[in-house]
């Protein structure tokens, strides 16, 4: 047979990157070892009654609609409005017909405000003309700021808008982070939960925070309201804890996986992330019926981070070449022309795709191969053309057409890229940026958040453009974990590499606080 590889010689004294990387902060035993008491049917039990009364609360037909929108908003933040979404599109749906086409009504603000992101959120159009007569104020200054609670809520309902919105960027939002700084600047020891939540919202809005993190702090601060509803907290920590072991139950599954792969053992230059690949899927979908998806996504996870490194950090371009074809031609039988290194790497791809395609087949009577199988050529190639050249800020923008993944690549390289230059990785979008326009890497770094900013814009106009589509509408669930791949990039890299230095970055404490520790029940 023809050798396709360089010879043994020559493959010595290659020289190797590193990443650097550290060893996985996790051992798989204590894994394996975690035990939860709320699996149990009693608690089970305990978590349906306190259900079918938040229920109740929901059927209020009392209740204002002020009130209904604080009790929804309420139960996202608390991540329990799975349960109830069919009677929170019907509420939002009654809503949005009685309201929200009277766009010259004056109101309370909190309550627009509220209106307007939870009814946009939820795929329902909303013009940004109902703040028309909040705007005029604002431009008269005459509107009034001592209420801290409306100033958020207009704050957070900016980040609602769309490439087209141009007044509630302009206008509405830069009036409310100046008042939240104002307001955080001030003293205010009697009002500790406004004081957290303005705090909370200036370093990242709702909208783009991943939703289980946000639910695990949410619930401490809900009990610091002086209105705070006991049956919604009881409801919501029993809740948050029975679905944590459904989490845990995957955890261990994908660990197994990944240990019984030997991929770490025999490719030590990949990072041993099998939990942190886990922990991206809680945070594109974290409901607990969801199970098989989060463990296929984790598994699919661990292979573009193993394929990554091998293209990123170890691979000569030759090897890389062959890898690329192979993954093209799918031919298990041609094996020998991989290196040693790279042999398993694309046996376990091989193995698992077609594991995946086979059980879509069975259960959907569809043939999903040939579609994974160019998703894998495509996304091998795009690494082959990394390795190859280097590419400037604007290539990056034409070649990306889905606006979660560009969230997720600007803000990779916002976390990443300094320890990836290190290591002679090719150049990033902030560096990219230095390079084309001689600005300062502070200047190109605020550059690539405003990015950030205006992707979320026109995902948000995609978003309600899927959802409302006359030819073929997206269901909510998917344009949600779609938009929540974008909240979870963000999540991974707010304070570095999450992904790849765990410990430096706060990925470690997040996963203890949803993935091992449950919450304390009183």
């Amino acid at each position: 047979m023809t050798k396709t590889t360089p010879d043994d010689a020559y493959v010595d004294v290659l020289r190797r990157r590193s990443g650097n990387y550290q060893p996985s902060p996790w051992n798989h035993r204590s894994l394996l070892s975690i035990d939860s008491k709320y699996a149990e049917e009693d608690k089970v039990i305990t978590r349906d009654l306190l259900k079918n009364k938040v229920r109740k609360m929901l059927d209020n037909e009392k209740e204002s609609f002020l009130e209904q929108l604080e009790l929804i908003d309420d139960l996202q933040k608390l991540g329990v409005s799975y349960h109830f979404e069919l009677e929170i599109n019907n509420i939002l749906t009654d809503i949005y017909q009685e309201n929200v086409r009277n766009v010259s009504k004056e109101e309370d603000t909190h309550a627009m405000a509220l209106e307007f992101r939870l009814l946009r959120q939820h795929g329902f159009d909303v013009s940004e003309d109902i703040f028309d007569v909040i705007i005029e104020k604002i431009k008269r200054n005459t509107f009034k700021t001592y209420d801290i609670k409306s100033i958020i809520t207009l704050y957070e309902a900016s980040y609602l808008s769309t490439k087209s919105d141009t007044k509630l960027r302009e206008v509405i939002r830069t009036f409310a982070v100046e008042q939240i700084r104002k307001f955080i600047d001030s003293v205010h020891d009697d009002d500790t939960y406004n004081t957290e939540m303005a705090i909370h919202a200036l370093e990242m809005p709702y909208h783009w925070r991943m939703r289980r993190l946000e639910t695990r702090w949410y619930i401490d601060v809900y009990e610091k309201k002086h209105d705070m509803n006991l049956v919604l907290i009881d409801f919501a920590k029993i809740d948050f804890n029975i679905v944590q072991t459904a989490h845990q139950e995957d955890l261990k599954y994908v660990s197994s996986w990944w240990k019984g792969t030997c991929l770490s053992k025999q490719l030590p230059f990949v990072r041993d992330r099998i939990v942190e690949n886990y922990f991206w899927t809680v945070g594109l979908i974290y409901e607990p019926q969801f199970g098989y998806i989060r463990r296929i996504m984790a598994i699919i996870n661990a292979l573009v981070t193993t394929i990554d490194d091998i293209y990123d950090i170890y691979g000569t371009l030759e090897e890389l070449e062959l890898f690329t074809a192979m993954v093209e031609k799918w031919d298990v039988n041609r094996l020998d022309e991989l290196p040693e290194y790279m042999k398993l790497c694309f046996l376990i791809l091989f193995n698992e795709i077609n594991g995946i395609g086979c059980d879509v087949l069975k259960h959907k009577n569809i043939d999903v191969i040939p579609l994974l199988r160019k998703s894998w050529t495509d996304l091998c190639k795009a690494y082959l053309v990394e390795a190859k050249c280097l590419e400037s800020l604007s290539q990056h923008r034409q070649n990306v057409v889905r606006c979660s993944a560009t969230v997720l690549r600007l803000a990779n390289d916002l976390g990443t890229s300094p320890d990836e230059l290190a290591r002679g990785d090719v150049l990033k979008s902030v560096q990219c940026y230095m390079h084309e326009t001689g600005a300062s890497e502070e200047k190109a770094r605020a550059h690539v958040h405003q990015m950030i900013s205006d992707t979320w814009d026109e995902m948000n106009y995609e978003a309600k453009t899927a959802r409302s589509s006359s030819l073929l509408p997206l269901p909510q669930g998917f344009v949600e974990a779609s938009m929540n791949l974008a909240r979870m990039s963000q999540c991974m890299y707010q304070f570095g590499d999450g992904h790849g230095f765990p410990d430096k970055a706060k990925t470690v404490d997040r996963v203890m606080s949803l993935l091992v520790n449950p919450i304390p029940l009183d």
